[in-house]
């Protein structure tokens, strides 16, 4: 090392002697971390990354960024729980961001501009993949394999595409024409042969699909009614809730009008007949439910499976729930459901420690009612697959969906039988077609790490500025009468409002701190600016590690390692 004159340190460059670095026990580094909304997303959205490019004006860039994981941002929009806004760093802070707001706008624009889907035509030698099922599943596996280089033919038992998104959800929660124009662009693509009106079974065999393509995707759906009594009785005019809400939504009434119904279940179907009931005039409805409503501290494993949203509006709407309740027996008067005989449900541990529905004896109370509706579920039909059927689902590896025991047969959606959510049925899609398409180049199919969300604490709030959320219209109660949407949507004014509000958890704002802040100027900064933050580049030799641009990093992007 160059010796210099203690008199000389003032000279210029001589700072540079001098490798400060050496002192260090801890450096910074860039971690780029999956945002909580986007660890979140079963659809597999990158919230964070779409955002970021509507605060700076790039619509159409969000949108593209948007479906490369999602191609149907107008329903998802719509009908999601959204659980990546309860994952919400930002919640913590004021209010969560409205991203199924955003997501729904994007979508909208898409359909209103025609902006295409970025998916290149496949070549005529490309693989030819089969789908059985048109819905969500089966619209987003067909989407990413023709991403991915894939022809495909989508085989559907329905006159249209759409599935249970069609069939059975209210048009006041998605109208017609939005699922219509989402589900038609998707279906022009070019490579992309799709087959209405032909059943599995019936039309074709799961042998004939098989020996044509080179690998198979079952995205069948549960429209098969799950068996319900209490006590053994059964009345004479049993319908399940499925069934009802799939003849209201064909053909937007119901066969009578009974003072009083009781639907027993807590799911979407039990939400969604119970408002429909509402609309058709019935002046008594009542959801009894094993669960309890959605509200801040209820735990996971007792809230209700339906979206908390459409609970809330249902209460709204003047239907009764019952929580913790069970139905101890039917009172008949012949045929005729006279009543109901309840009875309190609690979960408690059993010998094994396993939580099990207990009924407190002494609990029971008796509701009057003209008709009951069971809405506790559906099973997949086995028609024409039925060796693949286990207890009315077919049993996937939990990631890539590949049916047990089979090398290119795949499954997704309601049929696995463990979610039953639009947005879980589009990244079960996403991910068995990336999965096919792993299977046909020839590689192994391993679990990806799940990525480490940045956690709230990681965060420096200094540099963010309390903001309310955007607020979407709504319908008032009184003013829901027929198949007017309830929920409408945020103009651009207020999706660019939520897009601001976000905090960029995870990723590089670009905001400078790190090169103005540092006492040692070990933060160099590039002439050329980059989007992923790689502009910003530390010299270790003379970084002494003290952390201030760790610790005044808004956004957690940068983390102190040894």
């Amino acid at each position: 090392m160059t010796q210099i004159p203690p008199g000389a340190f003032a000279q210029p460059g001589t700072s540079l002697e001098f490798k400060t670095g050496s002192w260090r026990v801890q450096r910074p580094v860039h971690r780029h971390r999956a945002a909580p909304c986007h660890a979140a997303c079963p659809a597999g959205e990158d919230a964070q990354a779409y955002l970021a490019r509507v605060e700076v004006g790039d619509l159409q860039g969000a949108w593209e960024t948007l479906v490369s994981a999602n191609p149907l941002p107008a329903i998802t929009g719509r009908v999601c729980p959204h659980p990546c806004e309860t994952a919400c760093n930002r919640g913590q802070y004021d209010e969560a961001i409205g991203i199924h707001a955003v997501e729904r706008y994007l979508g909208d624009e898409a359909l209103r501009r025609e902006w295409p889907y970025p998916v290149p035509a496949p070549g005529s030698d490309a693989p030819r993949v089969a789908v059985v099922g048109a819905g969500p599943a089966g619209l987003a596996a067909a989407y990413h394999l023709l991403r991915g280089g894939c022809r495909v033919t989508l085989v559907e038992a329905l006159a249209a595409a759409g599935g249970t998104v069609r069939t059975a959800i209210p048009r006041y929660r998605l109208p017609l024409d939005t699922l219509e124009a989402e589900t038609a662009r998707l279906l022009a693509l070019p490579g992309l042969d799709f087959r209405p009106h032909t059943q599995l079974g019936r039309d074709v065999s799961l042998e004939e699909l098989r020996s044509e393509h080179a690998a198979l995707f079952l995205a069948p759906g549960r429209r098969k009614g799950q068996e319900w009594n209490a006590d053994f009785a059964i009345p004479g005019d049993l319908h399940t809730g499925l069934h009802l809400l799939e003849t209201w939504v064909a053909e937007g009434t119901l066969p009578d009008h009974p003072g009083a119904v009781a639907i027993v279940g807590g799911g979407n179907t039990a939400v969604d007949l119970s408002r429909v009931l509402r609309r058709q005039g019935v002046p008594s409805v009542h959801l009894i439910t094993h669960q309890r409503i959605p509200a801040p501290g209820v735990p996971a494993e007792d809230v209700m499976r339906a979206n908390p949203r459409e609970v809330a509006q249902a209460v709204e709407e003047g239907v009764t729930i019952h929580e913790h309740r069970g139905v101890r027996r039917l009172i008949l008067r012949g045929e005729r459901v006279v009543g109901m005989e309840l009875v309190h449900m609690k979960k408690l541990p059993d010998a094994d420690g396993r939580l099990q529905r207990v009924a407190f004896e002494g609990t029971e109370t008796v509701l009057h009612v003209d008709h009951v509706i069971p809405a506790i579920g559906q099973e997949v039909d086995p028609a024409g697959f039925e060796a693949l059927v286990e207890r009315g689902r077919i049993p996937v590896d939990p990631w890539w969906g590949r049916v047990q025991g089979q090398t290119h047969l795949f499954a997704g959606g309601d049929a696995r039988g463990d979610h039953g959510s639009v947005s879980e049925a589009v990244g079960d899609g996403r991910r068995a077609a990336l999965g096919i398409l792993a299977v046909l180049a020839g590689e192994s199919l391993e679990p990806p790490t799940p990525p480490e969300p940045v956690p709230f604490s990681d965060l420096n709030l200094h540099y963010f500025e309390p903001a309310p959320a955007a607020r979407e219209p709504v319908l008032p109660p009184q003013e829901r009468r027929g198949l007017e949407e309830v929920e409408g949507g945020l103009d651009l004014h207020g999706v660019r409002h939520e897009a601001h509000r976000c905090l960029s958890c995870g990723e590089c704002l670009a905001c400078d701190n790190c090169w103005t802040l540092c006492p040692d100027q070990a933060v160099l900064k590039t002439r050329e600016r980059a989007a992923d933050g790689s502009h910003y580049v530390f010299d270790y030799d003379y970084c002494k590690g003290c952390g201030i641009c760790a610790r005044e990093c808004p956004t957690g992007y940068i983390r102190m390692e040894s």
